[in-house]
């Protein structure tokens, strides 16, 4: 491109909706502009779009170094990189998603729903980002809002880990479908192999709102047995106390 003044850029690729963007230059330096296109699940070439957003070299560095720093466990880390990328690539839905991620582990709830809002409207069929963002809702109590968003990321990636599944039965708890959230809480109580209190719990919850009290505290004994101190245990020891005072179980 040579001279200055207005323009148009025009960007198309398989697979992806077309892009167009007005740029202004007035100082003959030279000069770069970042275009990003959507992916177009609708195409009728018979072709998929490419998987994954394509990231350039030095945002790809940051990218894998802050998604390395969260794997470790170094929050502060991976915020440092995560930020050189959100820098060098701030609509990149794979950076956004990333950047919400460091929110959800910081609680700052509020603070990812618009990350990853953001990067469900760039690439709208993606599980991960699907489910991100209903956990976060879920975490926010924003259940009907969660609802379709975890249902969806399930229809389409119907092994995702026992961390949707999860989620999706909470918030069918709290929207008082109860026999989903059962059937859902079953499923993340056995995939999750006794390592979630936050499974075990609510699976207690929807069997009990379900009638099935001895189950329920049967799950509150078996998870007793392994996490005697700390808050949950409180909670469970809470419950079986509930049950037993109701005479809902045996003493």
């Amino acid at each position: 491109m040579q001279g200055l003044g207005e323009f148009t850029v025009s960007v198309e690729a398989t697979g992806y909706k077309a892009a167009q963007k007005e740029i202004s230059i007035a100082v003959a330096i030279q000069y770069q502009e970042d275009v990003y296109l959507e992916r177009d699940a609708s195409s009728g070439d018979g072709r998929e779009a490419p998987g994954g957003a394509v990231l350039a070299p030095k945002a790809r560095e940051a990218f894998n170094r802050g998604t390395q720093a969260l794997k470790d466990g170094k929050l502060e880390e991976a915020q440092k990189y995560i930020g050189e990328a959100m820098k060098l690539a701030p609509a990149n839905p794979d950076v956004l998603y990333l950047q919400a991620i460091v929110y959800m582990k910081q609680s700052n709830w509020e603070k990812a729903q618009p990350a990853l809002e953001k990067a469900s409207r760039m690439d709208p069929n993606q599980p991960h980002i699907l489910a991100g963002l209903g956990m976060d809702l879920v975490n926010q109590r924003k259940f009907a809002e969660a609802i379709p968003l975890l249902e969806k990321s399930l229809r389409l990636q119907p092994t995702s880990g026992w961390e949707t599944k999860w989620a999706l039965a909470k918030a069918y708890y709290h929207h008082e479908q109860y026999e989903q959230a059962l059937k859902l809480a079953n499923q993340a109580h056995t995939e999750s192999h006794g390592s979630s209190a936050q499974a075990e719990l609510l699976l207690a919850q929807c069997l009990t709102v379900m009638g099935h009290y001895e189950d329920s505290a049967q799950v509150l004994r078996e998870f007793l047995k392994s996490n005697t101190e700390g808050p949950d245990a409180t909670t469970a020891r809470r419950w079986l106390e509930r049950l037993t005072t109701d005479r809902k179980i045996r003493p």
